[in-house]
């Protein structure tokens, strides 16, 4: 079985992404949001069946990991009842995407965070999505100030009520920025991949994992430049009197394969363990063109590691086996 680990439902209806701009305009206006639309089946069945299902049976995914669009979460936007309203109405529409499709999609939640309102204020719709609408983990955004970074690191104690929450439904979560406002940054070139190195950076610093010993995040984007500078973040941790990385970080944090050529891939597999790496495409999703140099999609990665030479049991372990580990309430769902 090949599970993708990385999907956002980038293909929304139009009427959903409509609704989106209403709400914002009514917020703006001190005005009720407009009702939500009434999407059918088969507008659902056209936004996934033409491109993500289409695009999955091509290259041969059997199940993805699916969240709402990650650009769209936009968390600066608005008050907390905006992103709350929001958060709802993007989990809704990928519950239904799961229950249209239950084979091929497995749900994972947007919250509803907005810059300066505690972390604590997203764990109802945690566990709303977990244990009513089946989903298998979260999108955590460390950065739902839009590129500004105003929130505390993620090893801060604000985060640990939202972490007991996770330990006690047995979910991970995908650390995973949104929209930025910021000139200063790209969105996919260079925000998030700031913030996936920032948050292991993160990590390596403090003692999150002492406390939290079940914990359990995917860095997205294959770890953002950690593989690339794994010796520089070594070296830190011997500077900062800190335990190796491989003991206080990489039991709880893994990387998916969300890099778009080769040699990108085979770094990635040579520096970081087998155990902590899981398949990812994160299609379709930021890169989406083809590359003129190969001829196929950047973003079809299961080429990219099936080209590598890899024993059986290690090639079953990125595409299957350590998803279900870190996402043990996969178990569920594949077995149903």
């Amino acid at each position: 079985m090949i599970i993708d680990c990385h999907g956002h439902f980038t293909t929304v209806p139009a009427a959903h992404t409509s609704w989106r701009k209403d709400q914002l305009d009514a917020w703006a206006a001190e005005a009720t949001a407009p009702q939500y639309p009434d999407i059918s089946d088969d507008e659902l069945r056209a936004s996934i069946g033409g491109s993500q299902l289409r695009l999955m049976r091509e290259r041969g995914v059997d199940l993805t990991i699916f969240s709402p669009r990650a650009s769209a979460m936009a968390h600066h936007q608005g008050d907390e009842g905006v992103s709350r309203q929001w958060a709802e109405a993007c989990n809704d529409l990928i519950y239904r995407v799961t229950q249209l499709y239950p084979d091929n999609f497995a749900g994972v939640c947007q919250l509803p965070q907005s810059p300066g309102v505690p972390i604590a204020n997203s764990i109802a719709e945690l566990r709303r999505c977990v244990e009513q609408l089946g989903f298998v983990g979260c999108n955590l955004n460390p950065d739902p100030s839009g590129g500004h970074w105003t929130s505390a690191p993620l090893t801060d104690r604000g985060w640990y009520p939202f972490y007991e929450a996770m330990v006690d439904l047995d979910v991970p979560a995908m650390v995973h920025v949104s929209a930025v406002t910021n000139p200063n940054f790209h969105a996919t070139g260079s925000a998030y991949l700031n913030a996936d190195t920032t948050a292991f950076m993160q990590f390596l610093q403090a003692d999150l994992f002492r406390d939290f010993p079940e914990l359990r995040f995917v860095i997205p984007h294959g770890g953002g430049a950690v593989p690339y500078h794994w010796g520089r973040f070594r070296g830190l941790a011997d500077m900062l009197e800190r335990p190796p990385v491989e003991e206080s970080v990489m039991r709880n944090v893994f990387f998916d394969t969300c890099v778009y050529h080769q040699p990108g891939i085979d770094l990635l597999f040579e520096v970081i363990d087998i155990d902590n790496l899981l398949f990812g495409s994160e299609m379709v999703g930021a890169v989406r063109g083809l590359d003129p140099r190969t001829g196929h999609y950047f973003d079809d990665t299961r080429r990219y590691v099936e080209a590598l030479d890899l024993a059986a049991a290690d090639r079953e372990k990125v595409f299957e086996r350590n998803a279900r580990r870190v996402y043990p309430r996969l178990e569920q769902l594949i077995k149903a």
